[in-house]
């Protein structure tokens, strides 16, 4: 890739990424009063960090088994109120062990 098409790709990234962040505040001047609308807009940054998170996870160690037994033990470490540093410490070990043993 050259490095004028490096920069072009860039620049429209760049300007998407400002368009999708500012379009919302020019548009809506009021509070949003919808029910759904507010429901919707409050869980949308849980479902794309876990559609960002959930592929990486299970090809990031090269079993998926292992990766299977991180997350399991990480999503009910999460759901007793751990907090994040013992769930990531404990998920980690869960799949270090796992590896070792499968």
């Amino acid at each position: 890739m050259s490095l004028g098409s490096y920069f072009a790709y860039l620049l429209v990234m760049a300007g998407v990424a400002y368009l999708v962040r500012a379009i919302p505040f020019l548009a809506i001047r009021k509070k949003i009063q919808n029910r759904f609308i507010n429901s919707f807009m409050f869980y949308i940054p849980y479902a794309v960090l876990s559609a960002m998170t959930f592929p990486a996870i299970f090809e990031s160690t090269g079993s998926t088994l292992s990766a299977a037994a991180g997350t399991v033990l990480a999503v009910i470490l999460a759901l007793c109120g751990q907090n994040l540093l013992v769930v990531a410490l404990a998920s980690c070990a869960a799949v270090f062990l796992t590896g070792l043993i499968f």
